[in-house]
């Protein structure tokens, strides 16, 4: 097969994500593939074998849910894929669609959480407000929760007497507070452990009649799970020796918690007994689990893969739980590690290196998202396909990514994007000095947050780099603020320390805009039509600024803010990219 055979044959091969399940009909499942070119949900019956493709969307479908009992599949409905709409739901055996809340004003989604009884708590962004609303069928939907700060719905009790909601009342959406209300609105209890210690929400126990909400709390510079009860006050912290990122979930009785921890990049799952406090490893392939459940009976499904190979869903009992189908993606090349010592600590990086050419390669930075998120050892179609280009691939998990202590992750204050960009530049310097990459042949890249990083490296680091793409990325702080969602909002505000009114210098300090003169590198924008997150006039300002000085750039859009539900999407806006690159840097 041909390198541009084989790399697109990776975002066209079938892939799915691990399957929920119904707590009162744990055979009843759903899950979202790409089977059909688009994101969509399917239904699987475990007894039948059957599956059964439950929506048909122009743009794909990004958020679905089962309730507890297995009657109902709901999934978030928008207009033009701009993530501002309303959800409907379907029986799970077929029928028609129906709203879930008829007349219920649409929004930016912020959570679904359903319960055994019917009743159902939306929440959604608009007009500047996040609303909870409870919604059930035959009755007028009624609000629960408003504020003007951010916040999500986590969960609902199986009896729909309790729902939990996380929020960022007291000023900082990046640590929220825990509240648990009754379904008349009436406050029981709340979980606040004060500025930079957030407290997450994750379920309650999946037992009915058991009010246990477990969470995610901070006290200790990291995310350790905490079971907690609203009514009685009573907490456990589960203190636990290794550090990293975590994830935690109910098995089905409520007797134990399954752990999944990221550290270094890879993942390990751990089952912590929460009558004698043991935690046992469950043996699982070297590698990244992106999602993981206990299923009845004990065992546990993953969804898992690594750099090298394509992802699976497996059980911790050595099988293989369903297949999506088609034929497999190609494999790529394994991920070599580098620490590097920068200004604020020690920085780990992920290499991937091409199976062509000799050292020292063309490489791309590929900066990722978020900005709390990190780079991890898991099968990436995007990263394959620079590497079947010829050139080495280069990932940092700078300040401000998840996955390294809540230090690490809160680093970013004041100084934003230069932050990041220092410790880019660091692993630079490294991969040049041990002859990994050629100093005159970098491509600085990212999506989202990265591409934010790109626009302002190309601006502040001038001489670093050969050439940039920068894919739905913040051009303008200020101009993004005034346009975006609600959500994101809440988020600028906690980063930059308020709105671009209360903080006009970190505004302008921290965006490309700023920096526009500066740039020498030719540059490649891809930017969303419809998109709320990073939106179109911000980069519209930033292209005109280039075109003014006179700098060499190129503008690809598309007319969705979720391009990357649609495969051929996909594969289009990548395909712009290595153009561009080969066409700037030599890869060969």
């Amino acid at each position: 097969m041909k390198a541009e055979e084989r790399w697109q044959a990776r975002f066209q091969a079938s892939r799915m994500t691990l399957p929920s399940w119904a707590r009162q009909a744990p055979n009843r499942s759903i899950y979202r593939s790409n089977a059909t070119g688009k994101w969509e949900v399917y239904a699987w019956d475990r007894v039948m074998g059957s599956i059964r493709q439950v929506t048909d969307r122009p743009k794909g479908t990004a958020y679905a849910a089962i309730d507890p009992t297995g009657q109902w599949i709901y999934w978030f409905a928008d207009t033009e894929a701009d993530e501002f709409g309303m959800w409907w739901r379907q029986p799970f055996t077929g029928g028609p669609d129906e709203p879930a809340a008829p007349g219920l004003p649409p929004g930016q989604p912020g959570g679904i959480a359903l319960s055994t009884t019917g009743l159902a708590a939306i929440t959604l962004a608009s007009e500047g407000m996040f609303r909870t609303h409870l919604v059930r069928e035959g009755e007028p939907y009624q609000l629960l929760y408003e504020h003007a700060e951010a916040a999500w719905v986590c969960d609902m009790s199986l009896d729909g007497s309790l729902i939990a909601i996380n929020h960022g009342e007291y000023g900082d959406f990046r640590h929220p507070a825990l509240r648990v209300l009754r379904a008349n609105g009436d406050t029981i209890s709340e979980l606040y452990d004060g500025p930079g210690k957030g407290v997450i929400g994750l379920h309650f126990a999946p037992v009915l009649g058991d009010r246990r909400l477990l969470a995610l709390h901070e006290r200790r510079q990291r995310h350790e799970p905490l079971v907690w009860d609203p009514v009685t006050g009573e907490q456990r912290e589960i203190w636990l020796k290794d550090s990293g990122d975590l994830d935690a979930e109910w098995y089905d009785d409520g007797r134990g918690l399954l752990i999944l921890r990221d550290d270094r990049a890879r993942s390990y799952l751990h089952r912590y007994d929460l009558a004698g406090g043991g935690l046992t490893l469950i043996d699982t392939p070297h590698g990244v689990i992106d999602e993981a459940v206990p299923r009845p009976g004990g065992h546990v499904e993953y969804s898992w893969s690594s750099a090298s190979r394509p992802p699976v869903i497996r059980s911790s009992t050595g099988q293989v739980v369903v297949n999506p189908g088609g034929p497999a993606a190609p494999p790529s090349v394994p991920v070599e590690d580098m620490d590097v010592e920068g200004e604020g600590g020690r920085i780990h990086a992920l290499i991937s290196k091409p199976e062509t050419g000799t050292a020292p390669h063309p490489a791309v930075f590929l900066l990722h998202g978020g900005p709390t998120a990190h780079d991890r050892d898991a099968f990436s179609a995007e990263v394959a396909a620079w590497v079947d280009a010829g050139f080495a691939v280069v990932r940092v998990n700078y300040r401000g990514s998840t996955g390294y202590g809540s230090a690490w992750r809160d680093a970013l204050h004041g100084d934003v994007g230069h932050i990041e960009l220092a410790d880019v530049a660091a692993v630079r310097h490294c991969v040049v000095e041990r002859g990994i990459a050629d100093p005159d042949r970098l491509v600085l890249t990212g999506s989202g947050w990265g591409g934010y990083l790109t626009l302002l490296g190309l601006g502040t680091q001038p001489e670093l780099w050969a050439a940039g793409i920068a894919a739905v990325p913040i051009a303008c702080h200020e101009t993004a603020y005034e346009d975006e969602a609600e959500s994101l909002r809440a988020y600028h505000r906690a980063l930059l320390g308020g709105s671009p009114d209360e903080q006009p210098e970190r505004y302008a300090a921290s965006s490309p805009i700023t920096y526009v003169d500066q740039v020498k590198a030719p540059l490649l924008i891809l930017a969303g039509e419809n998109d709320t997150r990073c939106p179109l006039r911000q980069i519209e300002k930033y292209v005109a600024k280039l075109a003014e000085h006179g700098r060499e750039h190129e503008v690809y859009t598309y007319d969705a803010v979720r391009g990357w539900l649609v495969v051929s999407e996909r594969i289009a806006q990548l395909a712009a990219q290595l153009e561009f690159a080969r066409k700037h840097v030599n890869s060969h």
